[in-house]
């Protein structure tokens, strides 16, 4: 089964294109790496997948549903960790995860088993603008984590996090299907079984139609 099926995705801004004509396909279970440097189209990308922006042409299927049409309904499958962590600063860290617990209609509960998970306890009644970078990066992948989702779609989630991280992402990774972007790439070999190279917003020559199996 696939989770992810994307068409010749495309995205211009004005004269600027910042993807061009990617072909991507993601089994359940598979774990797919985005490479490339900054520009390359990494964020553009993820975040089509994620549904936070149309793409300018192209088509996009998750779980067999249209990526654009049907975008409401798939967000309580999906799991995003945009490039910027998105957290409330003046709320504290259990806080946040209250706050978005609620917006789900989900159990605060919730919000202490996340803060658990991510390794936060110690921190948790702290302002979120008083956190270091890497604890603000674990704070919103446990957000991301709240509703339990299949897929999980992350945006450089390794950035600011400690020796630690990798570890952390390969445990909170275990049992989703994954697309993850990330200029490390011995992270990406350690952490995925495929990976996309951009270059200039398009698939590197030998991956043009990029097929990513558990």
């Amino acid at each position: 089964m696939n989770v992810i099926v994307a068409r010749q995705l495309t995205q211009r801004f004005g004269a600027s294109t910042a993807l061009e004509g990617v072909d991507v396909e993601v089994a359940k279970g598979g774990r797919l790496a985005v490479l490339g440097p900054n520009g390359a189209g990494k964020t553009t990308l993820m975040r089509i997948l994620a549904t936070a922006a149309r793409p300018t042409s192209g088509t996009l299927e998750v779980f067999g549903f249209d990526g654009v049409r049907n975008r409401n309904a798939l967000r309580a499958r999906l799991g995003y960790v945009a490039h910027a962590p998105g957290l409330y600063p003046a709320l504290t860290a259990i806080e946040n995860l209250r706050f978005f617990c609620s917006l789900r209609g989900l159990p605060a509960a919730r919000a202490g088993d996340a803060i658990a998970l991510v390794g936060l306890q110690d921190v948790a009644a702290r302002p979120a603008a008083q956190l270091s970078r890497g604890m603000q990066q674990r704070l919103a992948i446990a957000r991301a984590l709240l509703h339990d989702p299949e897929l999980l779609l992350l945006d450089e989630p390794d950035a600011g996090l400690d020796a630690d991280g990798p570890a952390l992402l390969a445990r909170l990774m275990s049992g989703h299907t994954v697309v993850m972007s990330t200029h490390d790439r011995a992270l990406a070999a350690q952490l995925c079984n495929a990976s996309l190279t951009l270059e200039s917003g398009r698939a590197s020559s030998d991956q043009q139609r990029l097929r990513v199996v558990r």
